[in-house]
């Protein structure tokens, strides 16, 4: 289970042990009292089954960017990033579904040198305006002449972005920094150069799944 779902997985454990109790010792309807113990028992098991964090292994090469998040492919297209960029990039959308794995991943090694929260609206995440309208955060990651840029996009169901970055933290591809919680999309952004190996409709995992090669950088491994 991932640390940054605790509080919920606690919640809805003493919310379940209570309505429980409540019914088996108060409810006379025997229908209803199966009924109210099932439906919280099976609100903790999906609680615990979203929560789940498995490990993974990043591919341990410098020129890789990995997919920050598990879901699918929705996206891909030619854009102008003036915020972080400042040049013209391709932006790959990722949606999660609530059955996906929600911790998010750092996508590409390198030093964190842009960071920004924004509270906005929770339209559904694979809507085109989610990108430029939903609460997210943006997080820029510099190696060497490389710049990227990443969005955690919070959905119609996701109401709460966890992100333990901020400007100047040192990050290894691949690394756990935080999640969205039920339902959400990721965006990257990449350079221009960047040699994509995704297409549309691609499932992809979270710190494995190699969205883009990035010529600019050496290859050696680590």
């Amino acid at each position: 289970m991932t640390k940054y779902g605790l509080d919920i997985i606690l919640a809805s454990a003493i919310a379940t042990v209570l309505i429980s109790t409540v019914s088996i010792a108060f409810v006379a309807n025997q229908v209803v009292k199966v009924a109210a113990v099932a439906l919280f028992s099976a609100a903790f098991l999906f609680t615990l089954y979203f929560f789940r964090d498995p490990e993974r292994t990043p591919p341990r090469v410098h020129n890789l960017v990995v997919s920050p998040a598990d879901g699918k492919v929705v996206r891909i297209q030619e854009i102008f990033e003036p915020e972080f960029l400042n040049a013209d990039g391709v932006q790959v959308s990722i949606f999660l579904s609530p059955f996906d794995v929600h911790v998010n991943r750092v996508p590409l090694s390198g030093r964190v040198a842009y960071y920004r929260y924004i509270k906005g609206d929770y339209l559904v995440a694979f809507d085109d305006k989610a990108s430029a309208r939903n609460e997210r955060t943006h997080i820029g990651i510099e190696n060497g002449p490389v710049r990227i840029l990443f969005r955690q996009i919070a959905g119609f169901i996701a109401r709460r972005i966890v992100c333990t970055l901020r400007e100047g933290d040192s990050v290894t591809c691949g690394d756990r920094f935080g999640m969205i919680k039920f339902g959400s999309r990721v965006d990257v952004v990449l350079p221009r150069e960047a040699e994509l190996k995704v297409s549309l409709q691609d499932s992809v995992v979270g710190g494995e799944t190699v969205l883009a090669v990035l010529p600019m950088i050496a290859s050696e491994g680590v």
